[in-house]
Order: structure tokens, then C-alpha cells, then sequence
């Protein structure tokens, strides 16, 4: 019944009995943990342990719904476990799960913004600077953007002028999900320009920020993960009726994702440059990715997924959350495109000591120039 969903929303689920990925010990050299001998100025020149404050926008993805969900419980993927978010989680440490935020605490351990718990963006408790609401759409981002400037000009703590932010975004699945019935309102035009007009809202009143764009997903791997799986696949018929219209095959599906993916890269192209203390850098780790993550004998391997085999469980956001922080290390231009979501073994990387920094367009053509000193 309704109430017994809206009964679900309050429940607390402990994620610790389930699966889990951490990196125990994790360190780099000393000179690349520290921060710069004086606040950089220019986005260009940023030292992951100068970040101060993280934030981010997006969807049920990054409100982490159902990430701490037991096995077979598909009424606990309503519950959002902001805490285990693949980045901006705050929950546990990095021995024990990988996040950005747990990865970024390694380097600066007073970082701000990260969501802990249990709870929707509206509870401050839970999610800090986390404004990613569940069904959102690229359109939806504008609205979430606006509330995210909100949330820092009221923090007493926040300095807005003088602290550096990065903003994580995680947007499309849903768009994507509606294509089949509205191709002209969630085109690859429309989705783009929504991203752009949130960040465009983030440039205008947010200095000193980088943001850090996770490319889209290929959505026709749910059909693979549905296979011979009838649970998943009418599960699928309310999450996502795009991908149970048995008119638009695989190939119609993965086509419209890559034009997403195409129209993406296009806010890349220095419009958000003009600046010198404010950048927005793609990570395209899903752009290639074809195959769900599997187990020894080929078949999906659904400890990756929460229980309705769409969203990320708390294993599968660890996972992807390594696979993104090797991207952000990766020169602009030489990014992975295909994540590698089944082999664990590839290290978790560390800044290139030659560039020791979030990697932007500007410092992958060149970073001599914006070389600084460690404190």
C-alpha cells in the first residue's frame, strides 16, 4: 500500500552486513597530499588537499537510493543512503568503502559538504550539500542548482570568496528513460542545455569551484542485466518504460545515449573558461561501457546492483567511485572511456607528481605554467 511505502521512506536499514569495497592504507607521496603553500588562485593550479568543500547535484544515483539495501528487499531502494553516494558519500572511511569524499578526506581531512546517513535533500542533517533529489531530470538541475547556492550563502561556515569547491553532477538516466515517449522534450540538444544553464548558475555565483561532470551511462545495459530475470525486468516497466518499449531495440537505445554523451562533451569546449577560478571538466568512464560488471561465468553480477538491478548498491558505488577518481587524475584528452567495473585489481591512482592536479583542460595542455609550491 502507499502507506506502507511512505512507512519504508523512514525505515533505517543497516548496510553493514552487505557487500563492501574499501582500500585499506591508502596513500600517495607526501609532496602530492599537501596543499599549496598559498591559496591558488587560479582553478588551474588546484591541489586536491586545497578543496574545501564538496557538493553535488543529480538523481536517485547520487541520492544513492537502495546503495544499503538488503538482498531481496526492493522496498528499501525507496530509502536514500546519501552517506554511500559513489561521490559525495561521507559514511565510513576509505578502508572500508570508496567514495570521492573518502578519497578526498585522505588529502584534506576538514573537506566539507559530504552527505552522511539516511535521508532526503531536504533533511540538512543527512545531506549537507547534496542536493540530488530522486527522478530527476537534466531540467530538474537548474532548480537544484539555484537551492545548492542557497545552501552555501547560508552557511555561516562557508567562506564563498575565498574556499574551493568542487561540485560533482550526475545526471540522464531518467531523461533517458522518458525518451521513447517525448523524443523532443529529453533530446540530446535539451539535455545539454540544461547542464549547461546549472552550471552556468553555479559560474555566475560560486567562486573558486570546479565541476566535475560524470558522462552518461548506456542504458541498454539494463536490458542484459534483465535477461532471464523476471523480477528486475517488471521492475524495470515502472523505472524505466523506455527500456521495456519492445519497439526500440538496444542499438535505438545505446544510439540515443551516445548522442547525449556527444552533446555532453560540447560543455567542454571553454564556456566555461572564461575565468580563471572556475572550470567544469568531463569524466567519461561510462561513455564505452557496453557490458554490465560480471562474474566469473559471464553472468551480471547483481552485487553491484541494489535489489531492482538499476540502481547502485553500496558495493557498486565503491566500485564506480574508484573508476571516477582515476579518471579526475587523468589528463583531459587521455581519460578512460570504458570503465572496467568487474577487475578490481588496477590500483587506486595518485596525482602525477608533474601535475598534481585536478586535471583541467588548460593544465593537460600545459601544466608548467601553472606549477606552484607545496606548503
Amino acid at each position: 500500500s502507499v502507506a506502507f511505502l511512505a512507512l519504508a521512506l523512514f525505515v533505517f536499514v543497516s548496510s553493514e552486513d552487505e557487500k563492501d569495497y574499501g582500500i585499506p592504507n591508502w596513500n600517495c607521496d607526501a609532496e602530492v597530499m599537501k596543499k599549496s603553500k598559498t591559496k591558488p588562485k587560479s582553478v588551474h593550479s588546484l591541489r586536491f588537499a586545497d578543496i574545501d568543500i564538496i557538493a553535488a547535484l543529480g538523481d536517485s544515483l547520487t541520492a544513492a537510493n537502495g546503495a544499503g539495501a538488503p538482498e531481496n528487499d526492493p522496498v528499501a531502494v525507496l530509502i536514500q543512503y546519501r552517506g554511500l553516494a559513489f561521490g559525495i558519500g561521507g559514511d565510513k572511511s576509505l578502508d572500508e568503502h570508496v567514495t570521492l569524499t573518502n578519497i578526498l578526506r585522505k588529502f584534506n581531512p576538514d573537506l566539507f559538504g559530504y552527505s552522511t546517513g539516511t535521508g532526503s535533500a531536504n533533511v540538512w542533517k543527512t545531506s549537507k550539500l547534496n542536493a540530488a533529489v530522486p527522478g530527476a531530470e537534466s531540467r530538474d538541475l537548474i532548480g537544484q542548482a539555484n537551492d545548492l547556492v542557497r545552501r552555501m550563502k547560508e552557511h555561516p561556515e562557508i567562506d564563498m570568496e575565498n574556499q574551493w569547491k568542487l561540485v560533482h553532477i550526475f545526471i540522464g538516466g531518467n531523461d533517458m528513460c522518458d525518451w521513447c515517449d517525448y523524443p523532443d522534450v529529453v533530446s540530446a540538444d535539451h539535455f545539454r542545455d540544461n547542464i549547461g544553464q546549472a552550471v552556468q548558475i553555479l559560474k555566475d555565483n560560486l567562486p573558486k569551484t570546479v565541476v566535475v561532470l560524470v558522462g552518461m551511462l548506456d542504458l541498454s545495459l539494463l536490458r542484459k542485466i534483465d535477461k532471464g530475470k523476471y523480477f528486475c525486468d517488471k521492475l524495470h516497466t515502472f523505472e524505466c518504460p523506455c527500456e521495456q518499449e519492445f519497439d526500440t531495440s538496444d542499438d535505438d537505445i545505446s544510439a540515443e545515449c551516445k548522442k547525449y554523451m556527444q552533446a555532453e562533451q560540447e560543455l567542454q569546449d571553454g564556456r566555461f573558461d572564461t575565468s580563471d577560478d572556475f572550470t567544469l571538466v568531463i569524466q567519461p568512464f561510462f561513455e564505452e561501457l557496453t557490458t554490465p560488471p560480471s562474474l566469473p561465468n559471464g553472468e551480471p553480477d547483481l552485487s553491484f546492483f541494489a535489489p531492482d538491478c538499476f540502481h547502485f548498491s553500496q558495493y557498486g558505488h565503491a566500485v564506480v567511485a574508484k573508476t571516477l577518481w582515476n579518471n579526475i587524475v587523468q589528463p583531459v584528452g587521455m581519460k578512460d572511456r570504458t570503465a572496467n567495473l568487474t577487475d578490481l585489481s588496477p590500483p587506486l591512482a595518485c596525482p602525477d607528481k608533474a601535475c598534481p592536479f585536478i586535471r583541467t583542460t588548460k593544465n593537460s595542455a600545459d601544466c608548467s605554467k601553472y606549477m606552484t609550491p607545496v606548503a
